[in-house]
């Protein structure tokens, strides 16, 4: 076979071009020869023939999955408190976070505060919206560095942190904005890292799915990220305890639509987590 395609190759081309590199590689085919060198050149050749086209991309998938008709930007951060300074870091956060919520000179909002409870022990989540995306956040850095308050606040917190780490997002446009909410509530965090290259799937199926989960108003909020870990996708559900959770959660299944979801994007997932967390008595979010 690879014979008949070289020889269809040549017919078309003049003497100079088919010349001693076209039969050099007749012979070679023909005769099967067994040198390693050559049958790894062979091979990339012949699969050459058959490159796959590549269909072209107009936008960046965050353009094709985020809300177009607001410019936030999310930020979640991740504290491994040591265990013996959580009482003491959790009434640092609950000083100072909600005076850079309510200062306007501000453009962010504290979107929620957490501990988990069950998931990575001795954690607290933060998660923070800055309306007008990067610029708005590149202010608010720069203002919190002259903030003498913020900056004897980071550092008291460094001496109770084991390791920190945080990423940059954007909210999904068929999700939920997050907004402040009575409670109490547990909060479940469910992570996903898909396989790269896989986020606009991940987006269309999830777009018709999410209503199957909206019943009990459990959806919060679901975010992709920009900065840090990369295709990571992060959705917040809030449930009045873990049985309400359990029966919300079977509940779905029971929905014609919501198995299919599930056997779809499964394949898309290299790792899922799930936290439960309990709100900080200052979280907008209980």
């Amino acid at each position: 076979m690879a014979t008949r395609v070289l020889q269809r190759l040549g017919n078309g081309l003049s003497p100079a071009r088919t010349g001693v590199r076209v039969q050099a590689r007749l012979l070679l085919v023909s005769r099967g020869l067994s040198a390693s060198t050559n049958r790894n050149g062979e091979d990339s050749w012949f699969r050459s023939l058959f490159v796959r086209k590549v269909d072209p991309r107009k936008d960046a998938h965050s353009h094709l999955l985020a809300k177009g008709e607001t410019s936030n930007l999310y930020k979640i951060q991740f504290h491994n408190v040591k265990p013996e300074c959580l009482d003491a870091y959790n009434k640092l956060c609950e000083e100072v976070l909600p005076s850079i919520h309510a200062d306007a000179h501000y453009p962010c909002e504290l979107v929620g505060t957490w501990n988990t409870w069950y998931g990575e022990q001795d954690q607290a989540v933060h998660l923070w919206r800055y309306r007008g995306g990067y610029p708005a956040l590149t202010e608010v850095m720069s203002k919190l560095r002259k903030n003498k308050e913020f900056m004897e606040y980071r550092n008291e917190r460094g001496k109770m942190l084991l390791s920190r780490r945080n990423q940059l997002l954007l909210e999904f446009s068929f999700w939920n904005e997050p907004k402040p909410r009575e409670g109490p509530n547990i909060y479940e965090l469910r992570s996903y890292q898909l396989r790269p290259g896989t986020m606009i799937e991940w987006g269309n199926y999830w777009a018709r799915a999410i209503r199957y989960r909206q019943a009990n108003q459990e959806a919060v909020a679901g975010f992709f990220s920009q900065i840090g870990s990369l295709y990571m996708v992060h959705h917040l559900w809030a449930y009045k305890d873990l049985q309400s959770r359990e029966d919300t959660r079977n509940a779905a299944w029971q929905q014609d639509g919501w198995d299919e979801c599930v056997y779809y994007t499964v394949p898309l997932i290299q790792h899922m987590e799930s936290r439960i967390m309990i709100p900080l008595s200052v979280s907008p979010l209980q």
